[in-house]
């Protein structure tokens, strides 16, 4: 692993309280816990975790900063292309009682939020409200801030911060690079049978494997029910229940309207490929990605890829419609963006910004394979503009 930048002394503090607190859960644990409750609390600890801190985590493409660039951050093009399917939801949401919205989960810097409603509100198309749920109050002051500066106080009157989810939604919920950000599993097969991989502390936090038998019953269910049958060992993956369980959430909560969530991520066969033998697991700092979660605790992003298989069959379990399945790079295609880019002129400058973010939004070599677009809905019945091209529902 290459070297790190070194954390500044104030920074250095806040992640000692953060290991402190880790390591005292391990011994009350009785010396190891799983790395699903270590990347938790090294994420989402009040005051102390990544996402909890104060720390810059969104990069801006022209003030740099941060520790790694999300598609609204990138560009305004990412959310007025993305309004297009916005409306067609919300239309066809309004033939239910109740009223159109839309619930953002986990909005960042609140960007594509106040994109997204900029746009929406040129195509006469705007949600009753605009619902974020946020659960780090340090992000949720940002996006306030942010909002407040951007947005007129017609749309900002729209915004609705909530602390969980609603019994019950009409519209659209919208989740853009939140399945990648929560906790898993880590799972090791040896020659003796599935391990689970969890976290111990000696001079320094370090991996220790326990028999799957010896490990305390998850709540979650059985790690390797859905593992294929011929990983060779050695392999290790991660298994992310709590991903599942918030798509049976939305669900259950969705009465009209459709579940968009975009991440990066394969289908099972591209997930257990024999060459990802050692996971998908990645951390970012300052721009630097790296394998190791266990050092910079509390001061780097901690991520894996999406199994996009796994998601399609918690929604096949509940009555949902599955709307499709497709590259981010089609689905932008689909929506219009190489139209909504041709409303400026090849010869302006706003131009050439737009068109190198299209680049980025699209290319294979970027983001525009990797990253992923899966819908499923309730009570609409026709196609999504989104999805009419290219579907890739037959690789999950």
């Amino acid at each position: 692993m290459a070297s790190l930048p070194i954390p500044s002394v104030e920074s250095q503090a806040i992640s000692q309280q953060l290991t402190l607190l880790i390591k005292q859960k391990i011994s009350q644990a009785g010396g190891w816990i799983s790395f699903a409750e270590f990347m938790h609390m090294a994420l989402y600890t009040p005051g102390l975790g990544y996402y909890s801190g104060g720390a810059k985590k969104f990069a801006d493409l022209k003030t740099g900063g941060g520790d790694f660039v999300t598609a609204p951050e990138i560009s305004p093009l990412f959310a007025q292309t993305l309004a297009t399917q916005a409306e067609q939801i919300l239309t066809a949401s309004q033939g239910n009682i109740l009223a159109s919205n839309i619930l953002e989960l986990g909005a960042g810097t609140g960007k594509l939020a106040v994109d997204l409603l900029l746009e929406l509100d040129q195509l006469n198309c705007l949600p009753v409200q605009y619902f974020i749920l946020e659960v780090s109050a340090y992000l949720r002051q940002v996006q306030r801030e942010n909002c407040q500066a951007k947005l007129p106080k017609n749309l900002l009157d729209k915004l609705v911060w909530l602390d969980e989810l609603p019994k019950k939604f009409n519209g659209l919920v919208l989740a853009n690079e939140v399945l990648d950000a929560i906790p898993v599993h880590i799972i090791h097969k040896t020659s003796e049978g599935w391990h689970e991989r969890g976290v111990s502390f000696e001079a320094d936090f370090i991996w220790r494997d326990n028999l799957m038998n010896d490990v305390a019953p998850q709540a979650e269910g059985n790690l390797t029910e859905h593992l294929p049958e011929d990983l060779p060992i050695g392999y290790i993956t991660e298994v992310n229940p709590a991903a599942s369980a918030l798509v049976h959430s939305l669900a259950d909560m969705l009465e009209t309207g459709a579940i968009l969530l975009i991440d990066y991520g394969f289908g099972a066969a591209e997930y257990f490929h024999l060459q990802r033998n050692q996971g998908t697991l990645m951390c970012h700092y300052q721009q630097l990605a790296h394998d190791n979660p266990l050092t910079h605790v509390g001061l780097q992003d901690i991520t894996t890829h999406v199994n996009f298989t796994e998601i399609a069959l918690a929604c096949n379990r509940i009555p949902m419609g599955f709307i499709g399945y497709v590259s981010q790079a089609q689905f932008l295609i689909n929506c219009g963006i190489l139209n909504i880019l041709q409303r400026h002129s090849p010869e302006d400058i706003e131009y050439m910004e737009l068109a190198a973010a299209a680049q980025k939004l699209l290319s294979p070599a970027e983001m525009g394979e990797l990253f992923k677009v899966i819908c499923f809905s309730k009570n609409i019945s026709e196609p999504l503009i989104g999805f009419v091209q290219s579907d890739k529902a037959h690789t999950l």
